[in-house]
Parts: C-alpha cells; structure tokens; sequence
C-alpha cells in the first residue's frame, strides 16, 4: 500500500521584529526615600547659612545661634529646592551638567562656611564689646556648628517625610484618576494634614500651655513680696482692691516702692510715703469698672493732693518696669501717686498679636478717667499729669490720644519707651522729621516732641520744656522690627547709623528680617541702654519732661547710679 503524503497548507509565517524603536520603555522604579539632594537647594542653603552668621542687631548665645543657622539653611533648602523644580519644567540638565555643579559646590562651599564661620566669630566678638557683654568660649563655635546640623538635618528628615507621604496619596488616588491630578491631590492632602496638625495640634496646644503657664504665674506671689501695710498702697487691708485680686505683677508694683526713710536718705530732707495704687484683671469684671475703682482708690488716699500723679500703662503681663516709677518717687520726696492696671497676663508679643485692642481699651478707660478728674480741679491747685508707656503700652497710650497735638495737650509730660513699629503716632513724627536728622533719632520742631537715642542726651534740654519724649535704643528690635524688613532696606541701616548698629550690620532680603525677629527673643537680656532695656534711663525722660524744683544733672547721674546698684 503506496504511502501518501499531504503537503501542508502554505500559511505564511509571520516574524515579529521588535526595533529599538518600538520596543517598551522600562522606567526605573523611582527611589522616594532614597533619592539624592538638590543641587540648588543645596547652593541656596549654603548662602542662607552663611548669611545667618552675619551680625544682626544683639549678640545671640550659641544655642540659639545654632539653631536659627540651621532653621535659615533649611529655608534656603527649599527654596532653592522650589526654584530647581520650575527650572526643570523647561530644561531638564544632563548628568554631565549635574555633575559639574555638584564638583563646583564641592569646591566652593567648605571654604565659604569656613571663611563666615570665622567671621562670625569676629562679628560677634565685636558686638559684644559694642554692647558691653563678656566674650564667648572658643569651643562655643563647635557646639553651634553641631546644634545647626542636627537642626538641618531633623527638618530635612521632616520634609522628605511628607514628601515621601504625598507620593503614597498619589499611588492611592491614581487608580481613581489621571497622574497628574493624582500627584496634584496628594500634595493637597498632605498640605491640608500638615496644616491642621501644626495649628491645631502644635500652635493651639503651645497657645494652650502658654495661657495656663502665664495664668499660673500671674496668680503666684513673688519672692519677699507681702501684703503691705501702707494705708496708701492696694491690697493693703484700708484697700478697696483685694490683695489677692491684683496678680503677680500687681503685687510686685505695690510693694517694691521705696520707703520714706530711703526717699529721705537720698534727698537729705524729709520725704513722703508715696502712693501706689493697681487694679488687676479680677479685681473688677470690666476695664471701665477697674479704672472707675483705680479713681475711688485715689480719693481714699487722698492722691490728688500730690504734686504729681502719673498713669503707667503696663506692658502685656501687667509689669511696670520698678526703676521708672521709682525714679519719680525719688526725685519728688515720695510726693507722687503712680497708678495702673492690668489688661491681659500673657507676654506683650502674645498680646499683641492676639488682640491688641485689649490695651487700648485698657489704657483709654483708666488715662481718661484719671484726666477727667484731673481737668475738673482748678489749673492752680491739681497735681502733674505725667503718663508712661513701655512696649506694648506705647501703643495703647498713642491709640488713646489719637495725635501728636492731643498727646502735647493731654498731659505735663508723656514719656515712651521702646515704641513698636505699629504705633501711628510714632511712625508719622519720624516720617515727617526734619531733613537731615536719621530716623533713629529724628528731629521734630513743629512740636515739643524729643527723641532719645541714648538717654544721656536728654540732659542737653535744659530750659527746652518738652512734653512729649520717646525713648528708643537704637539697638532695641522692638522699635525697628517690622514685616518690610522682609523685602526692603531700612533707613536705620543707611550710612548714618545709631551708636549701637554695628558697622558690619548690612540688610540681605528674608535674612535680615529673621535675624531681627530673632533679636526680640534676647532683647530684655542686654546690658541698660542696649537691647530694649532702659530701667534708670527713665531718669533722664522724667527730667526732661517734670524735673522737680532745684533738680541737676549731678541729682540725675546720682540717682542712676542708685537704681542700677
């Protein structure tokens, strides 16, 4: 049997070439937490952080210099970070290229820390003398380099969490929708989580502890203060106020007056007890109710019989500086009746940024209290009105007034330590100075306004009656803080600079403004006459305003000297 076979069908065979040009792309798997830095972030962080060694206005203790280099670096991280991000919209580099750069960081970097690292060291060294404050370790340089790295180091640790959080959302959400709206929506959500967990997690609960801790301190008594036992002082038993109502500060303001037998010590004749009169937060429920008892509390001590009262508006815990009212006390034989209330217990920034209205209230009710009972009496027989403000209190006294014109006329003399930037009064005299005078110390003839720098210059106003003096160090960055700072040049840093701005001191954008908001953390620790600290300075404001008949510049330097021992 004859074996057939049967060709199988034709059928072509078909090959797949597979080119290189239509061969699939395999896209590396993108590392998130591994991923290398950025060139210009780094450059950026490397400029901010030299920068933050540059002098600013106060000396800064190592610790804190330490880690404001290291948050300044940080913000320089991210915004050379950002600035990359968009330049690789248009141009992605090459390898090549990135290499390059990274080479010239390399290069350039080290040096440039080493060479402000020392010049930092020197800036400071200086500044310390300038301002009258012992020199710091050698090593301290070593332990604000290490403070600086860990703080870089936490808050980059911090970002490429959130980042590598943000990429997690988008991988969730882009099952639902496109890439980029995925990307897009878990940049979103992170945002919004971090908000909310740093306001209200972080800022309230620090806002939280904040008010509890100040509201603890305020109901404590300090150390030696008792109740008095002067009829003529609140909280003592004769009192329409309660002791226990006046809060720290309170207690602290009736009780360190001087004695009649120190005021008689000092004057070499016989001296008054004086009379010091506080109402504190709880000692009635309103401002107005408090300012009214303030008034009854001085008729009961018969304090318009003194040849001077004065109303002190207290900054934002309720202090008074003690050398200021004590300085009237001394140069007046105790013949003075000095007065204030409390309007919040948190610190002045506290205050200020929270509700600033609190102060104004505060200051209107009880200066226009006082003054209305004052203007009622005869011209020939009623006291001296002098008022007094410091910090925050400068701005509720200007608020109360409203003018210059109303300041000049609403009382014998006003005096004003450290204004801030946001009083209006203030702000409009140094705009409208005279030409020629810096605005550290402006000149203002149109009205019988002085600026002090310094407050030895006020002894120059002999036979010049002023009824208004501002007081302000040029080194105080309570007076030259303010958000401009962040984008422009300040006049106090032209050439014709304050006796206590460093020569070294120049205005670089953001920078300059961090570094003076740092300041204000240290501005109550520098040496009398530096920072914002005036204490026996007040001498000098209260005898150019109300000196006392026969007063001299030796009674001034002699009483100074007194306060500051």
């Amino acid at each position: 049997m004859r074996r057939v076979v049967i060709p199988a069908p034709l059928i072509p065979v078909q090959r797949r070439v597979i080119s290189s040009a239509t061969a699939p792309t395999v896209v590396p798997r993108r590392r998130l937490v591994r991923c290398g830095l950025s060139i210009t972030g780094m450059g950026l962080c490397a400029i901010f952080y030299c920068l933050t060694y540059t002098p600013s206005l106060l000396p800064r203790p190592w610790f804190l210099q330490g880690v404001v280099a290291g948050l300044t670096a940080s913000f320089g991280y991210a915004g050379g970070t950002a600035i990359g991000a968009v330049v690789r919209l248009r141009w992605w580099p090459s390898r090549r290229v990135e290499r390059i750069a990274w080479r010239v960081l390399f290069v350039l970097v080290p040096p440039l820390i080493l060479l402000f690292l020392w010049l930092g060291v020197r800036w400071q060294r200086d500044l310390r003398v300038r301002l009258g404050m012992p020199p710091q370790q050698e090593y301290d340089l070593i332990r604000t380099v290490g403070i600086s790295l860990i703080t870089f180091g936490a808050l980059l640790l911090l970002a490429r969490c959130l980042r590598l959080a943000a990429h997690g959302f988008a991988r969730l959400f882009g099952r639902l929708v496109p890439e980029s709206a995925a990307y897009c929506a878990g940049f979103v959500v992170v945002t919004l989580l971090s908000y909310t967990a740093f306001d209200g997690i972080l800022v309230s609960n620090l806002f939280t502890s904040a008010d509890r801790s100040a509201a603890l301190t305020d109901s404590g008594t300090g150390n030696g203060v008792v109740q008095p036992a002067s009829a003529l002082r609140s909280g003592s038993r004769s009192s329409l106020i309660s002791w226990d109502s006046l809060g720290r500060q309170g207690r602290n303001f009736v009780t360190k007056a001087p004695g009649a037998d120190q005021l008689s010590a000092f004057s070499d004749r016989t001296a008054l007890d004086p009379v010091r009169i506080y109402a504190g937060l709880s000692s009635a429920d309103t401002v107005e109710e408090r300012a009214a008892l303030v008034v009854r509390e001085m008729d009961r001590t018969h304090a318009w019989d003194r040849a001077v009262v004065a109303v002190f508006t207290p900054t934002g815990t309720g202090w008074v500086d003690n050398d200021v009212p004590s300085s009237l006390e001394y140069m007046y034989g105790g013949n003075t009746a000095l007065v204030s209330m409390q309007y919040s217990y948190l610190p002045s920034w506290i205050s200020f940024a929270v509700d600033r209205t609190k102060v104004v209230d505060a200051a209107s009710a009880l200066i226009g209290a006082v003054r209305q009972r004052w203007a009622a009496m005869p011209a020939t027989d009623r006291p001296k009105l002098l008022i007094f403000g410091e910090s925050l209190g400068t701005y509720g006294t200007e608020k109360t007034f409203g003018t210059a014109d109303a300041m000049v006329n609403g009382a014998d003399g006003i005096l004003l330590e450290g204004p801030m930037f946001a009083n209006p009064i203030h702000r409009e005299l140094t705009a409208a100075r005279a030409p020629g005078s810096p605005v550290w110390d402006p000149t203002y003839p149109q009205l019988p306004v002085e600026f002090s720098s310094e407050s030895h210059e006020l002894r120059d106003l002999a036979g010049l009656p002023r009824k208004v003096v501002y007081m302000q160090n040029s080194s105080d960055p309570v007076v030259w803080w303010s958000p401009s700072l962040l984008w422009h040049k300040p006049e106090w840093l032209n050439n014709q600079r304050g006796p206590d701005v460093t020569p070294d001191m120049h205005w670089y954008p953001v920078i300059t403004f961090w570094q003076t908001t740092v300041d204000l953390l240290f501005a109550n620790k520098a040496p009398i006459g530096h920072g914002h600290v005036y204490k026996s300075g007040a001498v000098d404001g209260w005898a150019a305003l109300a000196p006392p008949p026969g007063w001299t510049v030796g009674d001034t330097l002699r009483l100074r000297t007194l306060l500051d021992n």
